[in-house]
C-alpha cells in the first residue's frame, strides 16, 4: 500500500480538535485520530463532530480498549469512526470481541502493542486474534520515565523492521519519534505514519503545538507520499 499520513489529535477539546483537523486535511494529511485525550474529554460527542466535518475522511478512536471490547468498538463506529484501537495486553476475548464488532459494523482493527514483553510477537498474537493494522508504540509514561532515570529512551525503530517481517498487516510506529524518523517509517516497511505529541501537539499541554504548523504538516505530507514501501 501506499504511505498514509494520519494525524493524532490529542486535544481536550472539540474545537481546538476540528480546527487542528481542517489545517491537517488541507495540508494532505489522509487520517484523522481522535486521540485519547480527546476521547476522555469528549468522548463520542468528539468522534461525531469529526464526522460530520469531515464525512469521507478515516477516523481512528484511539480507545486503547482493555475490556468491554465489543460496546466500545460498537458505540465508536456508530458514531463514526472507522478504525478502533485495542491492546495486547487485553484478555483474548476482549481482542475478539472488539475483533467481532469491527466486523458487524463495518470498523477496522487496530491492535497496540505497547508494554507487551516481547513486542514483536505481540504483534503477531494481535495479527492471529484478527486485527487489521498493527501499531507498534512505546508509551508516553515508558519513555519518559526510562529517560528521567538516566537510560537510554527506548524508540519504537528498535524493533519496527522485526515487527513488520512478523506480520502481514499493514504497521504504524508511535511514540516519540523525531520528524526525521517518522518519515523515515515507510522505508522500514510500515506505511502509516502517526504525526502527533510531540511532533504536532505539545505533549505536556495538549494544545496544537505553536509555530507553522501548516506548512509544516504539508512538507511531511508530501515527503510521505513520495516513498514507495518496500516488501520485506
Amino acid at each position: 500500500m501506499k504511505p498514509i499520513v494520519q494525524i493524532s489529535l490529542d486535544l481536550t477539546n472539540i474545537d481546538e480538535a476540528l480546527e487542528t483537523a481542517a489545517l491537517a486535511m488541507r495540508a494532505g494529511v489522509d487520517w484523522l485520530e481522535a486521540g485519547t485525550p480527546l476521547i476522555l474529554a469528549e468522548g463520542l460527542h468528539g468522534v461525531r463532530a469529526l464526522r460530520k466535518a469531515f464525512p469521507t475522511t478515516p477516523i481512528v478512536a484511539d480507545l486503547k480498549t482493555m475490556d468491554g471490547g465489543y460496546l466500545e468498538a460498537e458505540m465508536m463506529a456508530k458514531a463514526g469512526a472507522t478504525h478502533v484501537v485495542v491492546m495486547a495486553r487485553a484478555h483474548a476475548e476482549t481482542v475478539k470481541c472488539v475483533v467481532k464488532a469491527g466486523k458487524d459494523f463495518g470498523c477496522k482493527v487496530m491492535g497496540d502493542n505497547m508494554i507487551c514483553e516481547d513486542m514483536v510477537a505481540g504483534a503477531k498474537w494481535l495479527e492471529d486474534l484478527g486485527c487489521d493494522y498493527i501499531i507498534h508504540h512505546i508509551g508516553y509514561d515508558e519513555r519518559r520515565g526510562i529517560a528521567a532515570a538516566g537510560h537510554r529512551m527506548p524508540s519504537p525503530l528498535d524493533k519496527l523492521r522485526e515487527v513488520v517481517q512478523a506480520v502481514k498487516v499493514p504497521v504504524q510506529a508511535v511514540g516519540g519519534l523525531s520528524l526525521e524518523q517518522a518519515i523515515q517509517c515507510p522505508k522500514y516497511g510500515a506505511p502509516l505514519v502517526v504525526l502527533g505529541a510531540p511532533l504536532t501537539i505539545d505533549a505536556d499541554a495538549f494544545k496544537t503545538a505553536d509555530g507553522n504548523l501548516e506548512a509544516s504538516l504539508r512538507m511531511i505530507c508530501e515527503a510521505v507520499h513520495a516513498q514507495d514501501v518496500p516488501a520485506f
